[in-house]
């Protein structure tokens, strides 16, 4: 997802217990949530301009990788316990799921799809992690307010996927809609997984982790996919180039950094607000500096999906 959107959604059940504890400076949780909403939000963008030189799945793979050694470093160096064997594993698992399935998918469908419209499909992941707790063996049975923001939430789905622009072209390719919804199912399986998964005390550890595994194994799945061969170094465009700066500095690290500080001391509904939020910075993005096209359908599919998150996560109850 969202390099960000990224996968430390999943963290939020291990982080949140000390927050009324902390009672931080009102100024640094104000700026953690700009730094999430603005951050993530304009990672969509980043992804674009990035991959316009180079290979998509080896661009992100890189720059996870990258990313996760230095939040290594740091922990490491700051005293954190070295993890075992099962710590890896849960890693590796998760950075297939969230990393190699759910931003892959992310970062391959926009050499098609324009950046808004891909945030807004990933704006549903809440949709798909609450349906996938729900089918999972002993999930979360949802009540029926749920049930009704998953059928709201997946109509938008449905007309950004199936939906036409205003000269009657389709707004996602067939195969990139097809990428984007099983990214999303991953980026969900994978939520649900390392909830309940053995992973360090540390939280900002298992995220290090987390993005070395799935950053290596996103690489692995570009030189499959022959992604090599189109890489041409002298090609790559300062544009393209700064935008991976931005994407593995400041959205990867400071985005993930300030989205587990917010876990630990605010609420998980108050943080979950980036999920409604990002979409609309992306979108505005988008059109501002790509002039992307705001067809209304999106819109309405858009307003759609976002009234079903707030309706979920106004709704839900804590995971067990």
């Amino acid at each position: 997802m969202n390099s960000s959107s990224s996968s430390t959604t999943s963290l939020s059940s291990g982080s949140c217990s000390t927050g009324a504890a902390l009672r931080p400076p009102m100024s640094l949780v104000i700026a953690a949530f700009v730094a999430v909403y603005l951050v993530w939000g304009s990672t969509y963008l980043g992804m674009r301009l990035a991959i316009d030189t180079i290979p998509p799945l080896l661009m992100a793979g890189t720059r996870f990788v990258i990313a996760g050694c230095l939040l290594y470093a740091v922990m490491r160096l700051r005293g954190e316990a070295r993890p075992d064997f099962g710590h890896w594993k849960s890693s590796t698992i998760a950075g297939a799921l969230l990393l190699m399935g759910g931003n892959g998918g992310v970062v391959w469908a926009q050499q098609t799809v324009p950046s808004g419209v891909v945030a807004l499909v990933v704006a549903s992941v809440p949709l798909w992690i609450m349906l996938v707790d729900w089918l999972r063996p002993a999930g979360l049975r949802p009540t029926k307010r749920i049930v009704a923001g998953l059928v709201i939430g997946m109509t938008g789905v449905f007309v950004i996927v199936l939906g036409r622009g205003a000269l009657g072209q389709r707004m996602i390719e067939p195969m990139a809609a097809v990428v984007l919804v099983l990214g999303n199912i991953s980026w969900a399986c994978g939520s649900i997984y390392i909830r309940h998964a053995r992973k360090p005390a540390s939280a900002l550890l298992s995220v290090a982790m987390q993005m070395f595994c799935g950053g290596v194994l996103q690489f692995l799945l570009g030189l499959c996919l022959g992604e090599m061969s189109d890489l041409e170094v002298s090609a790559i465009t300062p544009t393209s180039a700064w935008a991976f700066v931005y994407l593995t500095l400041i959205g990867s690290l400071v985005g993930y950094s300030a989205y587990i500080w917010l876990l630990q001391v605010s609420t998980p509904a108050r943080v979950s607000t980036h999920a409604y939020v990002n979409p609309f910075v992306a979108v505005l993005l988008g059109w501002w500096v790509l002039n992307e096209p705001i067809p209304h359908s999106v819109i309405i599919a858009g307003a759609l999906i976002i009234f079903s998150v707030i309706l979920i996560t106004r709704s839900s109850r804590p995971p067990k």
